[in-house]
């Protein structure tokens, strides 16, 4: 499979509305922290906006409810993997991604043949508080070479002045969270991110 260059991760499906419209072909729906009948319908009204746009959705985590919601592709961190049935997802027929960190955890995923892996965080990251350090740009280049033609995704700090350097070490696609939504204008933002990504794309210059 192919992923965008460009994944976009928001927490709400309001920021679906203001983005996809601008061009946005793969979105991850990140959301902690929510009770149970509002995750639901937030999913649900991101999936009925993809669905309309042409826009890859992945949910974040939520597995179960993205299987009973009718959504094609989840995301899972390792301790969700360790939770989930991987067997009711692929009979479900959706894609899987993993977050690894290390080593370890690249093989833990990789035994669950994944759609994608993901890689982070590349650079210091706001987001969270992480355990691990800054992975850098030659761990990139490093999990290349150990997935093959498996796409890698790269998370964590990413601008985009730093989106060459990501893609120069064998990253498919570059996923973008506050450098977007902490942004005074994230219209324009995800404007120029489109715009940074387009040769890859292939988009007509």
């Amino acid at each position: 499979m192919r992923l965008d260059p460009f994944y976009l991760i928001v927490d709400s499906a309001a920021w679906l509305e203001r983005l996809i419209p601008l061009g946005v072909r793969l979105v991850q729906l990140r959301i902690k922290d929510m009770p149970h009948a509002a995750l639901r319908e937030e999913i649900r009204r991101s999936r009925i906006l993809c669905a309309g746009a042409g826009c890859q959705l992945i949910i974040n985590d939520y597995w179960q409810i993205a299987i009973d919601e009718g959504c094609d592709f989840v995301h899972l961190g390792q301790e969700d993997l360790a939770e989930a049935d991987v067997a009711a997802i692929r009979a479900a027929g959706m894609k899987l991604g993993i977050s690894t960190h290390d080593e370890a955890e690249l093989e833990t995923a990789l035994a669950a043949e994944p759609d994608y892996v993901a890689l982070g965080p590349v650079y210091p990251t706001i987001l969270k508080q992480m355990k691990w350090a800054p992975q850098g740009l030659n761990k990139l280049s490093v999990w290349r070479r150990r997935i093959g033609t498996l796409p890698l995704v790269a998370i964590g700090g990413l601008t985009l002045d730093r989106l060459d350097g990501v893609f120069f070490h064998g990253a498919d696609s570059a996923a973008v969270v506050t450098d977007i939504s902490l942004n005074a204008r994230p219209e324009d933002r995800t404007r120029k991110w489109i715009e940074k990504t387009a040769k890859r794309r292939g988009d007509p210059a």
